[in-house]
């Protein structure tokens, strides 16, 4: 079965035209397929049917696999039957009807109101760098926006007089409100340190590092761990778990479905109905300990 696979790997390079790292998955996916068929003495393609694959899947899990490694491998074998087909080595397809496993929805991981204090009180407002860390601490809680938003934030996209952000995100523009916590720490860092900075009058960049250019996804990163580890928080806290939180704060304390999608600027809002999901966890875990009968 071996010169069908090497007929598969150029039948994706030639005609596919895949990408090198979803023709190493392919080959690896299949070479692991054709090794099952051969233990359980399946010597030719044409025997192999819908059953096979299912007993493979089923294998697969049992191996402790994840769903999504299995629903990959459906697709490589997909593919590998449309190759099969095409060269009329098989007569039908066998994975037609076969539906992939459906992956559980991950919950995003949310801090407690107590946990969003205590890291938003670790910079230093004694120095400039504590103060700019601050207000960006605080600007992506009070806005639930992305790093890739906060960084790409411009001076003249903030209202402190209005108390709003403006996002021009690809897809589209989007006004945010913020709070009067953010707002104080935002004017802060605008009014004391963001002018000592700047290497240029021209510069456009609301946050800037201190070689006076916009800060870096990555440098962001870094600042949001330095004060993850000084917090000690036992969580692995991203820039987008503020964001999470952003979002479930909000539901827990009556905000509509609607306007957080609006905030959060999703497009579809079964995306943002996850944080739904969230509020409910926790009210069944606030019934699980306070009621005498649960």
């Amino acid at each position: 079965m071996n010169n069908y696979l090497e007929g598969f790997n150029h039948y994706l390079v030639k005609e596919k035209e895949v990408s090198k790292n979803t023709l190493e998955s392919y080959k690896r996916d299949i070479s692991q397929f054709i090794y099952f068929l051969k233990e359980r003495n399946i010597k030719y393609i044409k025997d192999v049917n819908k059953t096979t694959i299912i007993t493979y899947l089923i294998y697969l899990q049992k191996s402790g696999k994840a769903t999504s490694t299995i629903s990959r491998n459906l697709a490589s074998i997909r593919s590998f039957s449309q190759f099969l087909l095409n060269e009329k080595y098989i007569d039908k397809d066998p994975t037609i009807h076969l539906q992939s496993p459906k992956s559980e929805k991950k919950l995003p991981a949310i801090l407690t109101l107590k946990e969003v204090e205590l890291l938003l009180a670790q910079p230093d407002e004694s120095s400039e760098k504590g103060i700019r860390d601050k207000a960006m601490l605080e600007l992506l809680y009070a806005t639930g926006i992305r790093v890739s938003e906060l960084v790409a934030l411009d001076y003249s996209h903030a209202n402190l007089d209005m108390a709003y952000i403006k996002c021009n995100n690809p897809s589209k523009e989007r006004v945010i409100p913020m709070g009067s916590m953010a707002k104080k720490a935002l004017e802060k860092y605008i009014k004391t340190v963001r002018g000592n900075i700047i290497k240029e009058e021209t510069e456009e960049a609301l946050f800037v590092n201190y070689y006076g250019r916009r800060l870096t996804r990555q440098g962001f990163w870094k600042i949001i761990k330095k004060y993850t580890q000084k917090a000690k928080i036992d969580k692995k806290i991203t820039p987008h778990t503020l964001r999470h939180s952003f979002a479930t704060h909000l539901i827990q304390n009556g905000a509509d479905l609607k306007s957080v999608q609006e905030m959060l600027g999703h497009s579809d809002i079964s995306t943002t109905q996850v944080y739904t999901l969230l509020t409910k966890n926790k009210i069944k875990e606030v019934y699980n300990k306070t009621h005498p009968r649960a």
